[in-house]
């Protein structure tokens, strides 16, 4: 332990050649230079587990990327949250080389005297975190500069080896769940295309095995819907899915309303940092037997079909086990005969006509009373039936790598300061 070095991150990149810039200005970088296609930008919200995240990314042309070429990453750069959400950063891999570095962001490039990982993950530590957080200047957002985020200080072992050494086994683990992602994103297309398959072309199996609109099944035109169905089918609405419930929210001034270990209390922010799974257990509060009577939360059960119903709409997930939520969700308690999987993906496939339907001044919300008017087509028993034991498989799969990622985040997250403070040492 005593042979690691105090320093400060300013310190370190100037030893090796690195260097710390602001993102270019919104004078720079115009709301009109953004294209449909061209050099992806990352911004804060691209931004997770501190990797890039291109969901939603933003486009510039060629031309300004060119202009403004010095905010071109490279491979090793890491791309840190200016305001907001000041502990976001992400790692640029090869994949990445050669993307724009955006506006309300700051570039660090680590030069050649720390490891890029390991420093990656030095500054994902508690301690560093907390720093850059109370360090953060401005009363309604916190914005960082270069010369706060110079200050931050690193505790280094003496040999970079043993840098690489460190991140390599936190590296391990998240490759890992990166792995596991990708497989339940495969999982996810798959069961998105059966269901597409049954119940958008209507070509689930008939009697004989054979795709049913494809092989001649007869098909009836519904006045409601304005389209053919297969016979046998009707029209309906969401609420023909489940029982379409709101929540609430217990005094915030009353500490007692909420504990460590209650029942789950689900917000859209909770939704918003489970992207990419589709099951929850719970977020980052759990209300307590006084708060659930103070706001007359009802509880949900496994299998409830969560969607956020404003600031966004459209986040979802399915209950893993008993939770309650905040006023932001229309959930969907499965008691109508349909399953999880059925309704989720039914849901799932409305959300267009839900946004359009959508009505606020400050925020677009959707209530539940609108959600009980969004047409669709519900299918003979038997059909739904079928479809549920075919995805149940896939869902049950992806239900055991997130919980899988669950568990190896843990132990990453443990790991990380006991190595970055020499407490655990790699050899």
């Amino acid at each position: 332990m005593s042979k690691w070095q105090q320093t400060t991150l300013g310190k370190v990149l100037g030893d090796g050649g690195g260097k710390i810039q602001t993102g270019p200005f919104g004078s720079q970088l115009h709301a009109s230079d953004y294209v449909e296609s061209g050099i992806p930008c990352i911004m804060p919200a691209n931004m997770k587990n501190n990797r890039v995240n291109l969901l939603g990314v933003a486009f510039i042309a060629e031309k300004d990327a060119q202009r403004l070429s010095h905010h071109l990453v490279k491979e090793g750069d890491i791309v840190y949250s200016r305001r907001g959400d000041v502990t976001q950063k992400a790692l640029i891999g090869k994949a990445e080389v050669g993307y724009f570095c955006g506006t309300g962001c700051l570039l660090v490039r680590p030069g050649d005297a720390i490891d890029p990982e390991f420093l990656t993950y030095h500054l994902s530590t508690p301690s560093n975190q907390s720093w850059i957080v109370k360090q953060a200047v401005g009363a309604t957002m916190p914005n960082l500069n270069t010369a706060i985020l110079s200050k931050v200080p690193l505790n280094l072992p003496p040999k970079k080896e043993t840098q690489k050494k460190v991140a390599a086994v936190l590296s391990a683990l998240d490759a890992k769940i990166d792995c596991n992602n990708r497989i339940n994103a495969e999982l996810e297309a798959m069961a998105k295309t059966l269901y597409d398959y049954w119940f958008v072309q209507f070509d689930f199996p008939d009697a004989k095995g054979k795709p049913y609109k494809s092989s001649g099944g007869k098909m009836v035109y519904n006045a409601t819907l304005k389209r053919e169905i297969p016979v046998g089918w009707h029209d309906g609405t969401l609420n023909d899915l489940g029982q379409i419930v709101g929540g609430s929210t217990p005094s915030t001034e009353t500490s007692d309303n909420f504990t460590s270990n209650g029942t789950p209390w689900i917000t859209p922010n909770d939704l918003s940092a489970n992207q990419g799974n589709k099951f929850i257990t719970r977020g980052s509060q759990d209300v307590s037997v006084a708060g659930i009577k103070s706001a007359s939360l009802k509880k949900y059960p496994a299998g409830t079909v969560l969607l956020s119903s404003r600031a966004p709409i459209g986040y979802m997930a399915i209950a893993r086990s008993e939770l309650t939520t905040n006023q932001g969700f229309k959930s969907f308690i499965p008691n109508r005969g349909y399953s999880s999987a059925f309704m989720y993906y039914t849901i799932k496939g409305s959300l267009k006509t839900i946004t359009q339907y959508a009505s606020g001044s400050t925020f677009k919300e959707v209530s539940g009373a609108v959600l009980k008017t969004v047409k669709i087509s519900l299918p003979d028993s038997h059909v739904a039936d079928q479809f549920t034991k075919s995805v149940n498989a896939i869902s049950q799969r992806q239900d055991l790598l997130e919980q899988e990622n669950q568990q190896l985040a843990q132990l990453r997250d443990w790991l990380l300061p006991l190595l970055m403070n020499g407490q655990v040492t790699v050899e």
